[in-house]
This record gives C-alpha cells, sequence and structure tokens, in this order.
C-alpha cells in the first residue's frame, strides 16, 4: 500500500469509526412532549447531556404522535421520542436507548409505560424497579431491559 493512500484511509477510520458516520455528530432526537410536563423536560436534558442532539417539541396531541409511530397503547408513557429509525417511549434509561443503537436490532422502538417512580427524569431512586420493553416490527413486545435497585 502506497504511504499517502495508507495516510488517506487512516485518517478516514479515525474520523468516521462508525462506517461513515463521524462519531462527533451527535444523534439528533426529537422529543414530543407536553408543554407543562416537568418530567419529560428533565428526560430530555439528561439526552442532551449525554450527547443527543435533542429538538423538543411541545405538542397538545400526544395521541396522534404515538398513533402515528404505533406505539402500543398498554405500553405508552409520558412523552415520545424518535431517534433515527426508532421509537422511544416514556422515561427510557440512556443505557437501553445506547444498547439499541449500538446492536439495531429490528425494532420499532423502546417503551418504558406509565411514570415509574426513580425512572430517569422521574428523580433519582435507588429502589426504582421497571422493565423496558422492545417492540417488535411484527408481533409482541418483549422484554428489553430490566431496571433493578441499585445495590447500596
Amino acid at each position: 500500500m502506497h504511504r499517502r493512500s495508507f495516510i488517506a484511509m487512516a485518517a478516514s477510520a479515525m474520523a468516521f469509526p462508525s462506517g461513515g458516520v463521524s462519531a462527533a455528530t451527535p444523534a439528533k432526537m426529537t422529543v414530543y412532549k407536553d408543554p407543562n410536563c416537568g418530567c419529560c423536560h428533565e428526560w430530555s436534558k439528561a439526552m442532551a447531556a449525554a450527547g443527543f442532539s435533542v429538538d423538543a417539541r411541545d405538542t397538545d396531541d400526544l395521541a396522534a404522535v404515538k398513533a402515528r409511530l404505533g406505539v402500543p397503547a398498554d405500553l405508552e408513557g409520558c412523552h415520545t421520542a424518535v431517534v433515527e429509525e426508532y421509537f422511544i417511549e416514556g422515561h427510557v434509561p440512556l443505557e437501553a436507548i445506547q444498547r439499541l443503537l449500538r446492536e439495531r436490532p429490528p425494532l420499532r422502538g423502546l417503551a418504558v409505560p406509565g411514570m415509574p417512580p426513580g425512572s430517569l427524569g422521574m428523580g433519582d431512586d435507588p429502589r426504582a424497579s421497571y422493565d423496558v420493553y422492545a417492540i417488535p416490527l411484527a408481533g409482541a413486545p418483549s422484554s428489553f431491559m430490566e431496571v433493578r435497585p441499585r445495590k447500596g
């Protein structure tokens, strides 16, 4: 290999380590939320702090957003986000979203139904216990991650 070609290839690999998308470019996340909801704001702030480029959009018709994205009614949460080809429903923890984007399973999205106390955006409770569901392209939802009390 010629030295110039090797240097160009190495520089490209460092600039685009994930196959063409710059690691310096944050993933864009659109968060649809009630304008008066504080926990949605806190969850969005946590996503921005984690490096996502967050576009928070207040809406008075979250039901229409959830219906358009195909969020199962029994798994609806407080707010709905979209990142790349996935929806993120409710107080999904950062670790679950990072795993989703790293593994890229064939899913429509992830969901945490309701507003579990201690979930991201709902306060910091080491006793928090809730499940994150994977919503497949077809078929029934399944467990994606379990959040259980932290050892103190």
